[in-house]
């Protein structure tokens, strides 16, 4: 079976090349060695290869100088990076140049066979299972830690084409667009991935989709909320433990770790694990493998993480709160999940399909919709809580409007931006009072109180722009505004300007 897969295994010292060599052909696989990165190349210009299996140092140059070859001249083969113990830097930098996975010497020929199956897309029981009877595969009493995916909402036909995961994030906007090709770029490799984001942008989202669209997608998919388990259960949690092992533990139960075998681990808000968890998360995804509870072996494991924060670890890692080892191996390659006043234009998509789910979970047909009032008012709204907010906020104008059209007063973004206050009462007592008189002299109340605000907002930004120049940083910066806050605001007002010197 194993056969119709042919690797190269590149290393310049004869006797680990021997032991690749001969672990590999044992399963069965096609093998070729070369001795040096030219040897390598000469070699793959002679056939195709399933994988490339590359030692960092070698007399001609590096491992990542063969994947950028790779890479840049569109080559299919896997890659794995063997790497010097302990080497972070070379680890993180092998997953930013394209390599699946990589090995830390002296390797374990037991991991090195189950990452070389994983790469070629084996199932992993099939290449371990043999010679690892410590693993047993999981449990019969795992439990189902795993939620089903949402449902696909109705989409524009731009995004007809798109795997179902992707459509799910819903949006036109360069911001959402750079989003889905990143993940399409990462999916098929074992890079850790961070998705970064305010809360309610959707960042499980973005989880899910990776893993969909990835080749673990027939594994499970367990997502934790770290922030939401007792301190003095994570390790339990996490790694599970054996019978006996502590009162209360009448049987063995496996963890998160066990329960994703094969697939994706999400860690939501990865940045709340306290300080000793943290270090044993550490170590777990160094060696691949955990321990647990009341056991006295460890127990391999094959998963990708992925780990979701609002927080700027960076910032928490130098307050002394984050283990910087630990943020360099999650933060491998990191997607940021923009907040959704970054992205107003794709406000009437996600309304849709907001409202379309909510219509289908409650049996109606067809979904209400939103009149052009009442969009208005949403597109001005500043979102805090992004798109969490915005389904709830969609959730009770569903609820109390009994029309298939949902006007402004549904939304209850009266006083203090969210009250549930009476509009209909205060329409029709501003109708019923006299108009109040204007002094002599006093500047008339606008008619469209939003269109003048942004008219100002408008001048303004524009006068700031040409005092500095067309600089957007310094002329945000006068005005009290970051760069994302200038390019937000000028985006919405459609203040178009060239770009004028550095920012």
């Amino acid at each position: 079976m194993s056969a119709n897969y042919s690797l190269l295994v590149v290393d310049d010292e004869p006797d680990l090349r021997t032991l690749y060599e001969l672990s590999l052909l044992r399963e069965g696989y096609d093998v070729d060695s070369a001795g040096s990165v030219a040897e390598a190349w000469a070699r793959l210009g002679e056939r195709g290869y399933s994988a490339v299996i590359t030692d960092m140092r070698l007399p001609d140059g590096n491992g990542i100088d063969l994947l950028r070859r790779l890479e840049a001249a569109g080559r299919p083969e896997k890659t794995i990076v063997i790497t010097a113990y302990g080497s972070a830097e070379n680890a993180v930098e092998a997953l930013k140049a394209g390599a699946f996975d990589y090995l830390t010497k002296p390797v374990d020929l037991r991991q090195f066979r189950t990452v070389v199956a994983s790469a070629l897309g084996r199932p992993v029981a099939e290449a371990a299972a043999p010679r690892s009877p410590a693993s047993g595969g999981r449990s019969g009493g795992t439990r189902p830690a795993a939620t089903p995916p949402p449902v696909a909402e109705p989409l524009l036909p731009a995004m007809a084409a798109l795997h179902p995961a992707l459509q799910r994030l819903a949006g036109e906007s360069p911001a959402m667009q750079q989003v889905r090709t990143l993940i399409e770029r990462v999916a098929r490799g074992m890079a850790p991935v961070m998705v970064q984001g305010e809360s309610g942008t959707g960042k499980e989202l973005v989880a899910r989709a990776l893993h969909e669209v990835s080749p673990r997608a027939a594994q499970p998919f367990v997502a934790v909320n770290c922030g939401a388990i007792p301190e003095q259960l994570l390790e339990a949690e996490f790694f599970g433990y054996r019978k006996g092992a502590f009162t209360g533990a009448v049987e063995d139960r496996p963890g998160f770790f066990q329960a994703a075998q094969g697939g994706t681990l999400f860690l939501d808000e990865i940045g709340d694990l306290p300080l000793a968890m943290q270090s044993k998360l550490l170590r777990a995804i160094q060696e691949r493998s955990v321990r647990q509870i009341g056991a006295t072996a460890e127990l391999p494991v094959n998963v990708r993480i992925v780990s979701a924060t609002h927080k700027d670890l960076a910032a928490e890692v130098q307050e002394g709160r984050f283990r910087q080892d630990l943020y360099y191996r999650l933060n491998v390659i990191q997607v940021r999940m923009p907040p959704l006043r970054e992205r107003s234009g794709d406000l009437p998509l996600i309304c849709d399909a907001v409202l379309a789910r909510i219509a289908r979970d409650a049996g109606v047909s067809p979904p209400p919709r939103l009149s052009a009032e009442a969009l208005a008012l949403l597109a001005h709204h500043a979102f805090p809580g992004n798109v969490r907010e915005l389904e709830n906020l969609l959730h009770r104008a569903v609820t109390l409007s009994g029309d298939e059209l949902i006007q402004a007063a549904d939304l209850g973004l009266g006083e203090d931006g969210g009250a549930d206050s009476d509009w209909q009462a205060v329409e029709a007592a501003a109708a019923a009072a006299p108009p109040p008189a204007v002094p002599a002299g006093a500047v008339p109340l606008p008619g469209d109180l939003v269109a003048h605000l942004d008219a100002v907002e408008r001048d303004i930004i524009i006068r700031a722009l040409e005092q500095h120049r067309f600089n957007r940083t310094a002329a945000g910066s006068s005005l009290g505004l970051s760069l994302r806050q200038m390019r937000y605001r000028m985006a919405r007002l459609g203040i178009q300007v060239a770009e004028h010197g550095p920012e």
